[in-house]
This record gives C-alpha cells, sequence and structure tokens, in this order.
C-alpha cells in the first residue's frame, strides 16, 4: 500500500501555523567544533526563517552542554560524546536522542614531529610516544567530547600526563589549535574545526583512521519537558526534524571548506 511522506518543511510550516509567535526564541547548547566551523550558519538560518523564530547557540564543551540541559537552561543539545549522551538520556534529562552526522578525530602537530607519530594508526600508542619523549601537548582540559576521548586514550596506554610539557586550555577547539600551532605542540582535534583553521595554522595530520578509537558521531537530543517543564519543546522537537530531515542533511553533507567535507551526515551512511 503506498504511503504518503510528509516532507520536514511541511511539519515545520504546520507546527510554525500552530504555534506562531513573533518571540520565540530556542536555546541550543552545542560544541565548539559545530560553530567554530560556520556549520551552523548554514543549518539555522533556513529553520528560523520558515518558522520565524531565533536559535541562541550556545557554544561549549559537550560536557557543560549536558550540564546545561540538565539545569533546563537551554531546550536542546547538539554533542559528541556517546556515552555521555546515553547517560544524559537515561537519567531522565533528555529525550528523543537522534544521530545528525559524524566524521572523526585525528592527532595533530608541527611538521618536524618530534615525537616520530607520522603514519601510525592507533591513536593510543601515539600519545604514548607523546609521553615518552615529553613532546608538547595542548589539551582542551574542558571536559568536551574532544576532552573526553583524549582521556580515553591515555586510559587505554595507562599513562597519567603531567608536568611542563602537558597543558590544558580550558578553551574551544579553536583556540587549542591556536595555542598548539604557537607551541609547537601536538593536538587532538575533531576534523572539521581542524579543516576549518587548516588555513590560519601549520600543523599538520599526523595520526588518523583509527576507527575504532577516533570515530567522532554527533547527536541532537531534546531537554526532558517533565524535568523541565518551562523548556520549549515544540519548537525542539521541530529543530531535531529539521537537523535530521532530507533537506537538513544535504545542507550537511554540502558544507565544504576549500572543496574538503567537514561533516558526514547519517543519511545515506
Amino acid at each position: 500500500m503506498y504511503k504518503p511522506v510528509i516532507s520536514i518543511t511541511i511539519v515545520i510550516l504546520l507546527i510554525s501555523a500552530l504555534y506562531a509567535s513573533a518571540d520565540v526564541r530556542l536555546k541550543l547548547a552545542t560544541t565548539t567544533s559545530t560553530d567554530n566551523t560556520g556549520l551552523l550558519r548554514v543549518l539555522l538560518p533556513p529553520f528560523e526563517k520558515m518558522l520565524k523564530a531565533r536559535v541562541d547557540v550556545i557554544a561549549v564543551g559537550t560536557g557543560k552542554a549536558l550540564e546545561l540541559g540538565k539545569n533546563g537552561d537551554v531546550d536542546l543539545v547538539l554533542v559528541h560524546a556517546r556515552t555521555e549522551e546515553d547517560k544524559f538520556v537515561n537519567d531522565g534529562y533528555g529525550i528523543n536522542r537522534r544521530d545528525v552526522m559524524y566524521n572523526d578525530f585525528i592527532i595533530v602537530g608541527p611538521e618536524n614531529d618530534p615525537a616520530g607519530l607520522k603514519g601510525m594508526k592507533d591513536a593510543s600508542d601515539a600519545l604514548k610516544k607523546i609521553f615518552e619523549s615529553k613532546s608538547s601537548f595542548i589539551s582542551r582540559g574542558d571536559n568536551s567530547g574532544t576532552h573526553i576521548l583524549e582521556k580515553s586514550l591515555w586510559q587505554m596506554a595507562k599513562l597519567r600526563p603531567s608536568g611542563q610539557w602537558y597543558m590544558e586550555t580550558g578553551q574551544g577547539m579553536g583556540a587549542t589549535l591556536r595555542i598548539a600551532d604557537e607551541k609547537m605542540g601536538y593536538t587532538i582535534s575533531d576534523r572539521g574545526t581542524y579543516l576549518a583553521y587548516k588555513s590560519k595554522i601549520n600543523l599538520k595530520i599526523l595520526v588518523e583512521g583509527d576507527k575504532a578509537r577516533l570515530s567522532n558521531p554527533y547527536g541532537i537530543i531534546a531537554v526532558n519537558p517533565e524535568k523541565n517543564p518551562h523548556v520549549n519543546y515544540v519548537y525542539a522537537m521541530a529543530l531535531i526534524g529539521w537537523f535530521t530531515s532530507v533537506e537538513g542533511q544535504k545542507l550537511i553533507k554540502d558544507f565544504k571548506i576549500s572543496g574538503e567535507q567537514l561533516f558526514y551526515p547519517v543519511i545515506g551512511r
């Protein structure tokens, strides 16, 4: 039997007609990578135009984004730390998690590569070489998705980094890349932010392709209105629908810098 397919555009327009308001504002807590790359400046305007709404973006590390969600300070979160996301949902703070896109993490560093990482595939072994050589390493140190990944890699290597060679910035990915570049040190980055900053820094990709350890999926989650009744759940679900729609996924696929794709949509994966 034929089943009609209703596009996300029609759904959003129906929601807009039912809940139309000139003062609708939606708060989205998200990672610095989605903001630093410029992706949201492509994804959000069509949604805002359709609903005559405004999406306020709060770009922080994943840990902070989830805390904002727990406190009901935002309506939804777009993050990349699956274990933490699942806990957020299982603890009742978030509902209706959806996969949005993915890319991967990479280890970047100076071209002279003092620790000898170039061409390595095992990310944990690469950090071990940095540790042994006491080469400069710049960490986000902010409980972001990238920092959470880094900590897991040190744990796999059974090492605890400390000393003058190890520096925590407490800042976003873009700022951390700049600091690593200035100090000619190594750091871990999501590929998207690195590509967005590639023309501004001299750091090179040295370790990539570790699918078991360096995969980087992004998920979007609505804040549970039962925990925080004041959140704008209807519009949060509309934005989730937009990000995961055919139209939204195409915008993600087509988003490139200097011809290089930064994120890959889950549709067609």
